[in-house]
């Protein structure tokens, strides 16, 4: 199948007016003008299918309000349709071993366990590509068995370590938190405060945290999963996590950690909302600018998958390679990161993941492996499908 006279975003550059022709499920072939028959674009976008590294989503699809618990196959399948629906076609789960629950009893490690095993077993129905992200708060030291089985059984694509402890990390701005808290909570400042105060006076030994970051770190090398951090703060953290083989440092709080972490070897990943929005909703380092101080390689969706393309549009205007250097950030770059040599770019001998906008960035269809897993509901009035000729 050709896809004809379309405006391919590849690594390294913008071709108008080229073409692919997909077979088996790759790119077999790439041109730099339109052929004959198959599918035609008229110009239309076609970008490499984004991978998220961290979605936050599932869990709120699980349980959208507290103690009202939706199955697997409802949750999953409405968010795989959102995913496909946006250009994500492999879509790391993030899902969270932490005391902290946000929903309900849903981040206790039992369930959290029982999350991952369901997600596992119903990716083979879905759309796009599911793999597990288990974000591991380091203060849940009675968790790590239970990770440890996780990884052991190869549940576990990705584990990402962090400390939501209030004063440091992502809420080092102690009133910034505060804020946010009586916010979302709907309670006074001073309960608020109360509220914070509590869970830091609550905080695990900090002894204790270096251990369960030394084990957490040595079940990843064992089992030979890629280590992220999360929320790096200060320098010497920065180079905690660099010593314990981590790979990628997950929003990064302050410049001076994000420079400390690219100097070391990793790379960075930030939120798409950050992105687009240009700035931090609590008030920490913006991916803006980051990739302004060339210190941002991973775009990710975070919470809300429909921002990574405004974003990289916004990055666009100021990325080095334009359009196409700002594509890598959720495509080729978080490809090479985590180890899927085999997508991630335009390329020939890629996998076809693959997804078609139009003028005004709207996802008309996403392909999977060449196959569709989503058709805008206009594709019949924007696209001319025609047999293809040999």
């Amino acid at each position: 199948m050709w896809l004809s006279d379309f405006t391919l975003v590849l690594p390294d550059r913008i071709v108008s007016g080229g073409s692919i022709l997909i077979a088996d499920g790759k790119i077999a072939d790439i041109k730099d003008h339109a052929v004959a028959g198959g599918i035609r674009g008229d110009g239309k976008h076609l970008f490499p299918g984004f991978i998220d590294m961290h979605g936050d989503m599932i869990e709120l699809e699980l349980e959208p309000r507290v103690h009202v618990d939706f199955p697997m196959d409802v949750a999953l399948g409405h968010l795989d349709v959102r995913l496909a629906a946006t250009g994500v076609t492999t879509a790391y789960a993030a899902v969270s071993f932490s005391r902290g629950a946000r929903s309900g009893e849903r981040r206790s490690f039992v369930h959290t366990c029982n999350i991952i095993r369901e997600l596992k077993q119903a990716n083979q129905a879905m759309r796009v590509d599911h793999k597990i992200h288990a974000r591991f708060d380091i203060t849940f030291t009675e968790a790590i068995d239970a990770l440890g089985d996780l990884l052991a059984d190869g549940q576990v694509d990705l584990v990402s370590v962090m400390d939501h402890t209030p004063g440091q990390g992502q809420y080092r701005n102690l009133e910034r938190h505060i804020e946010l808290r009586a916010a979302h909570h709907g309670i006074s400042l001073e309960d608020a405060r109360a509220m914070v105060h509590a869970k830091m006076d609550a905080a695990t030994d900090e002894n204790e945290v270096l251990t369960n970051l030394q084990r957490v770190a040595a079940l990843c090398r064992e089992h030979n999963i890629a280590l992220a951090s999360h929320d790096d703060d200060t320098v010497e953290k920065s180079n905690l996590i660099a010593d314990l083989g981590a790979i990628i440092s997950e929003f990064p709080v302050t410049m001076e950690a994000a420079e400390t972490v690219v100097t070391r070897g990793l790379m960075t990943a930030m939120g798409a909302p950050n992105a687009m929005r240009g700035q931090s909703y609590s008030g920490n380092l913006s991916a803006r600018d980051a990739h302004a101080a060339g210190l941002l390689h991973i775009l990710a969706a975070d919470y809300h998958p429909a921002a990574v393309l405004p974003a990289i549009r916004a990055l666009a205007e100021t990325d080095p390679n334009g359009l196409a250097g700002a594509t890598r950030l959720a495509s080729a770059n978080p490809a090479r990161a985590l180890g899927l040599l085999d997508r991630g770019e335009i390329a020939i001998g890629k996998r076809a993941d693959l997804f078609i906008v139009d003028a005004q960035d709207r996802v008309l269809e996403t392909f999977l492996q060449g196959e569709t897993v989503h058709a805008n509901g206009t594709m019949s009035a924007t696209l001319n499908r025609q047999p293809s000729v040999a």
